[in-house]
């Protein structure tokens, strides 16, 4: 068998095929990301010259001819039956969703590691795989979100207020600038639920601070409805002054509990 390579992307082995390389992944925050155009390595040894033709043309149809470096052997390997098959299979467009990682192939053993964007997507991605092969093969998810759907949202708002007019639900130019943020960073979700929770300092009554609170939910919610996101992934709720985060004996403290918070629904 031989020895894995370290890059990214796609490891094949059966009686003994690896391919390996960075691939791109979708923008979260934080994330690694690999360079675009980066080769995808092909290593191992295949049972003839039309299994590796067949394999060597699925890399080339999903990565783009020049990206696929060939170093494919033909030699004397067991393979399951209907293995080419079962292997064209597992080279899919969602093998360029990995970064750093590999999908290694011995077998009837299907093996994945590397960084994906969210835990849906480690979640589909191994999923696909396994829905494309029989009851015979073993998938082993090694998949590893490369940075929480939460933290792509903080890193997003980063501490930042967004600010509506003063007692109203009217967003300012400000505050619409980092929703225009927030809503990208919303995109890379792709539909995972999130609150957008509304709050207020304590100056007024209760029952008022918990209106206003909920009005600038939904006034978010609309705004970043226009911007592409769909309404069924954002929830809203209000909280008034019940949850401060700072000292409302301040002018300081009262403008950072008049805060939104993006929170990823679990």
């Amino acid at each position: 068998m031989n020895k894995p390579l370290s890059a990214i992307a796609a490891l094949l082995v059966a009686g003994a095929v690896q391919a390996q390389a960075p691939a791109p992944v979708p923008v979260p925050v934080h994330a690694p990301v690999a360079t675009p155009g980066a080769p995808i390595v092909v290593a191992g040894t295949v049972a003839d010259e039309a299994s590796k033709a067949a394999l060597l043309g699925r890399l080339r149809a999903v990565y783009g001819v020049d990206r696929v470096v060939d170093q494919l052997s033909v030699g004397t390997v067991s393979t399951p039956a209907n293995w080419n098959d079962y292997v064209g299979r597992l080279i899919g467009p969602n093998l360029k969703l990995i970064s750093r990682g590999q999908l290694k192939v011995d077998g009837n053993n299907v093996s994945l590691r590397g960084d994906v964007a969210s835990e849906a997507q480690r979640q589909q991605i191994a999923g696909d795989i396994a829905a494309s092969l029989n009851p015979t093969y073993t998938v082993n998810n090694g998949l590893r979100v490369a940075a929480s759907e939460q933290g792509v949202l903080d890193a997003a708002l980063a501490n930042r207020i967004i600010e509506f007019e003063s007692g109203k639900a009217a967003l300012t130019p400000s505050g619409m600038a980092i929703l225009d943020q927030m809503s990208e960073a919303l995109k890379k979700l792709n539909g995972i639920k999130v609150e957008v929770i509304g709050h207020t300092d304590n100056a007024g009554s209760r029952a008022g601070n918990l209106s206003l609170s909920q009005a600038r939910a939904e006034a978010v919610k609309t705004y970043v409805t226009g911007r592409g996101i769909h309404p069924d992934s954002i929830a809203v709720s209000g909280e008034g002054p019940d949850r401060p985060v700072a000292d409302n004996r301040t002018t300081e403290g009262r403008a950072r509990n008049r805060r939104i918070e993006f929170k990823v629904v679990q």
